[in-house]
């Protein structure tokens, strides 16, 4: 690996990643992978924090959309996020990364609480810190979790995994004529409605000068790639 660009980032990484083919829950080959990918670029000294989605398990908006309480789902789907937490801790711990799960919703028998200066003593110490449990709070999703935390600890960049390789102007499934966008600015991503993140999340980027990387997780290699300032998918930021 080159010298790395960035020295902190947050990656972000959608619960769907973690579920590989089978499409729900967990699967062991896809999260040791990517848990390997990490300890590479931990071990050249990159202080690195993690989001995880819960969307593999269970997903808050889709289950208030078909009648249930929409805070009652979003602290379910809080807690899946909590699950996936510690799953990635274990892999990551068998690759030889020292790690801390901290959970926004208190359990202490599982995970530290929150706390932000703790957070940024691990990271200091070269310990990955996985964030789990969004922002604590329902009506919010894993993206505005990222962006927050990402800010809370300093982070130059979020760095978000997803299946696809960048942002497109269009749906490229339901699109042929849609195109890879190297990289864009916050305000087209919120005025064209692009699935980047929620709004609420590219807002906070947006006032806080945080930039964002959107690239295919599931090539190997991608996030060594990224770190070292390769361009590989997309950037979000400002004019």
């Amino acid at each position: 690996m080159s010298r790395p660009s960035y020295t902190r980032v947050l990656l972000k990484l959608s619960g769907e990643s973690l579920a590989g083919d089978q499409g729900y829950g967990i699967d062991p080959q896809t999260i040791n992978a990517i848990a390997k990918e990490i300890s590479e670029v931990v071990t050249q000294g990159v202080q690195l924090a993690l989001v995880i989605g819960g969307g593999n398990i269970f997903r808050g908006l889709a289950a208030s959309s078909k009648g249930m309480d929409r805070a009652s789902a979003d602290y379910m789907g809080m807690l899946a996020t909590v699950i996936n937490s510690l799953a990635m801790q274990d892999a990551l711990e068998k690759q030889g990364i020292s790690t801390r799960v901290q959970s926004a919703i208190a359990m202490q028998e599982v995970a530290e609480p929150y706390i932000r200066r703790r957070a940024m003593r691990h990271l200091e110490k070269g310990r990955v810190v996985i964030f789990g449990g969004g922002t604590g709070n329902p009506y919010f999703t894993t993206d505005t979790a990222a962006s927050l935390r990402a800010m809370e600890i300093n982070a130059q960049v979020i760095l978000k995994g997803t299946k696809v390789d960048g942002v497109y102007s269009a749906d490229p499934k339901k699109d042929p004529e849609a195109v890879k966008l190297p990289e864009i600015t916050y305000i087209d991503v919120l005025k064209k409605g692009l699935q980047v993140m929620d709004a609420t999340a590219i807002s906070l980027c947006m006032d806080n000068k945080l930039p964002i990387i959107v690239f295919d997780l599931t090539t190997p290699g991608n996030i060594k790639k990224v770190i070292s300032g390769e361009k590989i998918g997309t950037i979000v930021q400002g004019e």
